[in-house]
């Protein structure tokens, strides 16, 4: 059985659950969030409150799906409450980022700004102009937009100029060596 499935999600206070059938509803401080359960897992509340998610049988599709559905509710209840962040960085000379209005204007290199709009239940905040965060309460969509930027100048393995989440480790290559 899956380890991670058999794990209630347990519910902190000020969070209001609802599960109708397939769908599971939360409700927070930061906002509300929905998610469709696959067919064969079923999500309800045990005695204490917490979430409980279960399959009925063994076959390799409901275990793969039931630590996946387990984790993703559990995402629903973390990002409500405190919501999810991902800090990124550019490295390069002549790269930077600025905030206009909620949109991130990037100079990358090329031969104009490039403009990223933020999404619904996205907001950008810019700490220097070498340095920001993408933030939200939905952790796939600010996964999503981390990685849209991050394409936008993918970091360089031989000088490591381009964007990068923070703390990511680039594999170097060392250069040519001239005669």
């Amino acid at each position: 059985m899956s380890r991670i499935g058999k794990q209630p999600v347990p519910v902190p206070a000020g969070v209001d659950v609802t599960i109708d059938g397939r769908n599971v509803s939360v409700k927070g401080p930061k906002g509300t969030l929905t998610l469709d359960v696959a067919e064969p897992i079923t999500v309800e509340r045990n005695d204490d409150g917490a979430i409980v998610v279960s399959r009925p049988d063994d076959e390799r599709r409901s275990r793969s799906l039931h630590g996946l559905s387990r984790t993703l509710v559990a995402n629903l209840v973390t990002g409500v409450t405190e919501g999810y962040t991902r800090k990124m960085e550019i490295f390069g000379v002549g790269y930077r980022v600025q905030l206009k209005g909620s949109n991130l204007e990037f100079a990358l290199g090329y031969s104009h700004p490039v403009v990223i709009e933020a999404p619904e239940g996205i907001t950008f905040a810019v700490e220097t102009p070498t340095k920001f965060s993408v933030s939200g309460i939905d952790k796939q969509k600010v996964g999503q937009i981390s990685a849209v930027i991050r394409r936008l100048r993918r970091p360089d393995p031989y000088k490591g100029k381009g964007v990068r989440y923070e703390g990511e480790q680039i594999r170097r290559k060392v250069g040519k060596t001239g005669k």
